[in-house]
């Protein structure tokens, strides 16, 4: 794992115009089923997000083709799900996690949309709450809803540790405008987000009770 994680960094910096597709396929590995589970994609965009902060990659690409490659890897595994019913848990591979696919279940089960759109950013169960929503028949807008919000909010997230890590607290009053905005906005959809969910999963428990 740690000579993929070295390579994947490696070809990057030196090969600065393939940042945007490696960092897409990564994004779309994370979110596909089983391959989630086993690549250790999430470790790499952190230390792209501190290439980016340090200025050797450019952030638009970056940002875009982690967007995209999470949502498609989302919907790849919902469509399986869907193509190949319930009773895929019990063929190979997936016989050899169902741990995982249980968790997954059951956190379908209780929050459904809400599942699928904070499941992203949670790695047990990022890489089969869609491949269970396809299972488990979720309308396929719905899904589609909470995979591409959870994306576009998943990229900036994901990316932001390194990137911080990179500026460093030291350098945040020479930080521009347009930096400091997008922190702040990034700050503010991440606590909207957090409010929203708190207060949905806390009424679904209140009308369970």
């Amino acid at each position: 794992m740690q000579s993929f994680i070295d390579q994947s960094v490696c070809f990057i910096e030196n090969h600065q115009a393939w940042a945007g597709l490696v960092v897409g396929l990564l994004a779309f590995g994370e979110s596909l089923v089983l391959v989630g589970i086993l690549l250790p994609g999430t470790t790499v965009l952190i230390i792209v997000g501190g290439l980016v902060g340090a200025g050797i990659v450019q952030p638009l690409p970056v940002l875009l083709a982690a967007m995209i490659g999470a949502a498609l890897g989302d919907t790849v595994s919902y469509f399986l799900g869907r193509w190949l019913g319930r009773g895929v848990v019990h063929k190979w591979p997936l016989n050899r996690y169902r741990r995982e696919v249980a968790r997954a279940r059951l956190f379908f089960h209780r929050y459904g949309f809400w599942a699928v759109f904070i499941g992203r950013f949670f790695g047990p169960v990022r890489a089969t709450v869609p491949l269970v929503a396809g299972m488990m028949g979720m309308h396929r807008r719905r899904f589609q809803i909470a995979n591409i919000l959870s994306a576009i909010i998943w990229a900036p997230v994901v990316l932001s540790p390194g990137w911080l890590v990179a500026k460093g607290a030291g350098s945040f009053p020479e930080l521009d405008v347009t930096s400091l905005f997008g922190i702040a906005a990034i700050a503010a959809i991440a606590l909207i987000i957090i409010a929203v969910i708190a207060f949905k999963l806390r009424g679904k428990r209140t009308a369970r009770a």
